[in-house]
C-alpha cells in the first residue's frame, strides 16, 4: 500500500461512473450505496470499494465541505478490468489529508474520529491526493482487481 501526493490517472477507463452529491451525511451514504450498486452491476467485488468510498465521502463532508458546493464521486475501471480507481473531489484544496512527512496521524486510543484514512490505507493498494481543480482537491484510491 502506498500513499502519494500526486499521481497521473491510469489509461482510458473501460467503465466509468461519476455523480455530484451534496456534502452531507446523506450524500456520503448515497455515495457508498451508488458505488455498491454500480460495481455490482459491473460484476465487480464491492465490499472493499464501498468501505473506501464511505471514508472518502465522509471526509469530503466533514473536512472538504463548502456550503453550496457539491462533492464528486468517480469510479473508473482500467486495464481491461484489472484496476478500480475511486476519486472523491471536494472544494477545500487548502485542507489536504496529509500529516507531516507523509505519515497518517494516528488518533488517540479514546478518540471518536480520525481513523478514516487509516482504513483507506489498509484497504487500498495505492492512494493519494491531487491538488485541484481550484479551489479543491481529488483524493483517490486504487484497488487491484486481479491479484
Amino acid at each position: 500500500m502506498t500513499h502519494e501526493l500526486t499521481r497521473t490517472e491510469p489509461s482510458t477507463p473501460t467503465r466509468q461512473f461519476t455523480v455530484l452529491l451534496s456534502p452531507t451525511r446523506r450524500g456520503a451514504r448515497l455515495a457508498r450505496l451508488l458505488a455498491t450498486a454500480h460495481l455490482g452491476a459491473w460484476g465487480l467485488p464491492s465490499v472493499t470499494a464501498a468501505h473506501i468510498v464511505a471514508e472518502l465521502a465522509t471526509n469530503a463532508f466533514v473536512h472538504g465541505r463548502v456550503p453550496g458546493r457539491d462533492f464528486r464521486l468517480s469510479l473508473a475501471v482500467h486495464g481491461g478490468g484489472t484496476l478500480l480507481r475511486i476519486e472523491v473531489t471536494d472544494t477545500r484544496g487548502d485542507r489536504l489529508p496529509i500529516a507531516p512527512h507523509g505519515a497518517i496521524a494516528r488518533p488517540a486510543d479514546d478518540a471518536e474520529s480520525g481513523r478514516g484514512l487509516l482504513i483507506v490505507e489498509a484497504l487500498a493498494d495505492r492512494w493519494g491526493v491531487i491538488p485541484g481543480p481550484v479551489p479543491g482537491k481529488v483524493v483517490w484510491a486504487e484497488i487491484d482487481l486481479v491479484r
